[in-house]
C-alpha cells in the first residue's frame, strides 16, 4: 500500500514556560510522539481529509497565559498560609492555580485552546511535612475553606478541579521522599507526592539507594506511569499495565496516613487481618474527599526482569479472542503480567500502526482466514521466576493455539508496544492541533456482561458518523475483566465532545458495567455514582463523609457525586441533558 510522502506540520516548537500549551500539552515540554504515516492515512480516510488540511495547525496555544484571574482570598488569609509553609511555597500566580486545578482529561485540554480559565484555587500551597498539613487542614475546618489536592497533575476525570477555589495542596514539590523501607517484610514508605519513575528508580536499584540484597519493583505502571504521584493511583484505586499479575493498587497497599478535620487515621500495616472492616479499602479511591493521603506502605516484588517473556497472537475472531482469554485467565497455571486483546477495530488500527496492513504479510493472513474487521491482536508478557514465566507463557501458547491464534510472538509485536507504551498520549496534541479528538473511557465488566457491554457502547459511538471506536481488554481476572475504549473524532467544541462522553458513560451504566475499572470517579462521573452502586451504598459514602469532614471542605464540588446534583452538573458543564433512566 503506498502511502502520501507528505509530513504534516507537526509541532516541535518546545512549548513555553508559562504558555497555554505547556498547561494542556501531555508530558514533557520537548516530547513529542507523532502519528507515523500508518496512522495518518487512517485519519484522511475516516474523516476524508486531504494532505491540505494538514497544512497549518491551529489553536496551537504557544500564547502566553497573560489572564489575570482574580483572588478572593483575602491578603490576611495568605499570610496565614505563608507562616505555615514559608512565603517561597505559596503562589496566587494565575498559572501555577490553573496548573492545579486542571488535570489531563480531554475537556482540560479542550478548555485551555480554547483559553477558557474557570474554577481555579485562590492560592497554591506547598506543604513541607504532614505537620504543616495538619495546621492546614485545621484552619481550613475552622474557617471553611475548600481544599483540594495536586499530585501528578494526571486525572482524567476532573478530579481536584476547584470548583469552589479556596486552596491547592502541591505535594509534589515537597511531599515526595521515602520514609521507609522494611526488607524483611517487603515494605516501602513514602510520600503521597512521590512520581512512579522515582519510586520505580529507588527499588530497581534498592542495593544502592536503599542499602538492600536485591532489587525491586512496586510493579504499577499506568499509562500516566510517567507523569503520576504514588497518591494519585491510592486515592482513584488506579491499576497499571502489568495489574493481571502485581494486582490493582488496592493489591499492594498495606498502610495509609490520611490527615482528615477529624484528626489522624492510620491503616494497620497487617498483611490480613480479621478486626472488623478493612479500613485500607475504605479509604482507598476516597479521591480527597475524606482527608489528605500524606504517607503510603506498599508491598514490594522482586525485579527480575531478566526472566521476563512476552509473547503475541492474532485470533480470528473477537469471540475467539475472548474465549481464549478468559481460559486463560481461569486456568490456575498463573497468570500473565501484561495482558491486552484488541477487538476488530483496534486491531484493524494496529495493523496500520504496525506497517502490516496492505503489506504481503498482511495478504498471508488475510489468505489464512485472518480478515480485517474481525481478526484480534493479543500481546502479553509474563514476569517472575523463570522457571513460572515459561511455565505460563507455554500455557497461553497452548491455549491460544486450541483457539486457532496466529503466532505473532516472533516479530517482537509486544516489544514494540513496550518501547513507546507511556508515550502514546503525545498523539493527542498532534491529532487536535489539527481538528481530531482523541479521547478513552474504561469500565468494569464480568465476561458474562462482555458482549452486550462491548456491543452498546460501539453502537452509540458508530451512531456519530466518521467516528473511530477502539476496545481493548487491559486488566482481566478470572471473574472479568476491563474494557477500555478509545475514540477518535472530528471535533474541537466541547458541547459535542461532552454529547459524545455523556452518551458513552450512560451506554456503559445501562449496559451494566462499572463506571470505572482505574481512573476513579471524580466530578466528571460523580452524577452516575449513585445510580452504579445503589442508594444504599452512597448512604454510606454520605455517613463517612458527613464523619470524617463536617464542614464539606475536602474536594467539594462533586467529586463521588457526594454534593452536586444532575441538575447542578448539567448547569456546570453546559450539558443540555443527562439521561438517567
Amino acid at each position: 500500500m503506498l502511502m502520501s510522502k507528505f509530513i504534516p506540520d507537526w509541532v516541535e516548537q518546545v512549548a513555553a514556560e508559562n504558555s497555554y500549551r505547556s498547561l494542556f500539552k501531555w508530558g514533557e515540554p520537548d516530547q513529542y510522539k507523532h502519528p507515523n504515516a500508518g496512522l495518518y492515512a487512517l485519519m484522511k480516510e475516516t474523516f476524508e481529509l486531504t494532505d491540505e488540511d494538514f497544512q497549518s495547525p491551529s489553536r496551537t496555544g504557544f500564547e502566553s497565559l497573560d489572564q489575570h484571574v482574580a483572588v478572593s482570598m483575602s491578603p490576611q488569609v495568605c499570610q496565614i498560609f505563608a507562616d505555615i509553609v514559608g512565603p517561597e511555597n505559596i503562589s496566587q500566580a494565575t498559572y501555577q492555580r490553573v496548573r492545579c486545578s486542571y488535570g489531563a482529561g480531554m475537556i482540560d485540554a479542550l478548555r485551555l485552546r480554547q483559553q477558557i480559565l474557570e474554577h481555579l484555587p485562590d492560592l497554591v500551597v506547598a506543604p513541607r511535612s504532614s505537620a504543616e498539613i495538619e495546621k492546614i487542614v485545621a484552619y481550613c475546618n475552622q474557617h471553611a475553606v475548600p481544599v483540594y489536592v495536586f499530585g501528578g497533575g494526571s486525572s482524567v476525570t476532573r478530579g481536584m478541579e476547584a470548583v469552589h477555589g479556596g486552596i491547592s495542596l502541591d505535594l509534589n514539590r515537597h511531599m515526595n521522599q521515602v520514609v521507609a523501607f522494611n526488607e524483611t517484610d517487603q515494605t516501602i514508605t513514602v510520600q503521597a507526592g512521590m512520581s512512579g519513575p522515582d519510586l520505580e528508580a529507588v527499588l530497581n536499584d534498592a542495593p544502592g539507594k536503599l542499602g538492600a540484597q536485591r532489587k525491586y519493583t512496586c510493579g504499577h505502571f499506568p499509562q500516566s506511569f510517567m507523569h503520576s504521584s504514588v497518591g494519585g493511583w491510592v486515592v482513584t484505586r488506579g491499576a497499571g499495565q502489568n495489574s493481571t499479575y502485581y494486582g490493582k493498587v488496592e493489591d499492594l497497599v498495606l498502610s495509609q496516613t490520611y490527615v482528615t478535620p477529624r484528626g489522624i487515621l492510620v491503616t494497620p500495616a497487617y498483611a490480613r487481618c480479621a478486626t472488623g472492616p478493612d479500613f485500607n479499602q475504605l479509604m482507598m479511591g476516597s479521591e480527597g474527599t475524606f482527608g489528605i493521603l500524606t504517607e503510603v506502605t506498599l508491598k514490594l516484588h522482586r525485579y527480575m526482569p531478566e526472566n521476563t517473556t512476552r509473547f503475541s497472537y492474532l485470533f480470528r475472531s473477537w469471540e475467539e479472542g475472548l474465549k481464549a482469554t478468559r481460559s486463560i485467565m481461569q486456568g490456575e497455571f498463573g497468570l500473565p503480567s501484561v495482558y491486552r486483546l484488541s477487538d476488530p477495530e483496534e486491531t484493524d488500527v494496529a495493523m496500520r500502526m504496525y506497517h502490516i496492513h496492505g503489506t504481503p504479510a498482511d495478504t498471508v493472513l488475510k489468505a489464512l482466514n485472518y480478515q480485517p474487521g474481525k481478526r484480534c491482536i493479543l500481546l502479553g508478557s509474563c514476569d517472575g521466576q523463570h522457571s513460572f514465566t515459561r511455565l505460563v507463557n507455554r500455557k497461553i501458547r497452548q491455549i491460544a493455539s486450541h483457539y486457532g491464534a496466529f503466532n505473532l510472538s516472533p516479530f517482537r509485536v509486544t516489544q514494540m508496544w513496550e518501547k513507546s507504551r507511556f508515550r502514546d498520549p503525545y498523539l493527542r496534541e498532534d491529532l487536535m492541533d489539527f481538528g481530531i479528538l482523541i479521547d478513552t473511557l474504561e469500565c468494569a465488566v464480568t465476561w458474562d456482561q462482555l458482549p452486550e457491554v462491548h456491543q452498546k457502547v460501539r453502537t452509540f459511538v458508530k451512531s456519530r458518523p466518521q467516528t473511530i471506536c477502539m476496545t481493548h481488554l487491559s486488566h482481566s481476572y478470572p471473574q472479568g475483566t476491563n474494557l477500555y475504549f478509545i475514540f477518535i473524532a472530528r471535533m474541537n467544541d466541547i458541547n459535542a465532545y461532552l454529547d459524545l462522553q455523556y452518551g458513552v458513560l450512560h451506554a456503559i451504566q445501562q449496559s451494566g458495567a462499572a463506571m470505572s475499572h482505574h481512573h476513579g470517579i471524580g466530578k466528571q462521573t460523580g452524577p452516575w455514582l449513585e445510580n452504579q452502586i445503589g442508594s444504599m451504598n452512597m448512604d454510606v459514602i454520605r455517613t463517612l463523609k458527613q464523619h470524617f469532614d463536617p464542614n464539606k471542605i475536602m474536594n467539594p464540588g462533586g467529586t463521588l457525586g457526594l454534593d452536586m446534583s444532575v441538575e447542578q452538573v448539567e448547569k456546570r458543564w453546559g450539558k443540555r441533558e443527562i439521561n438517567h433512566e
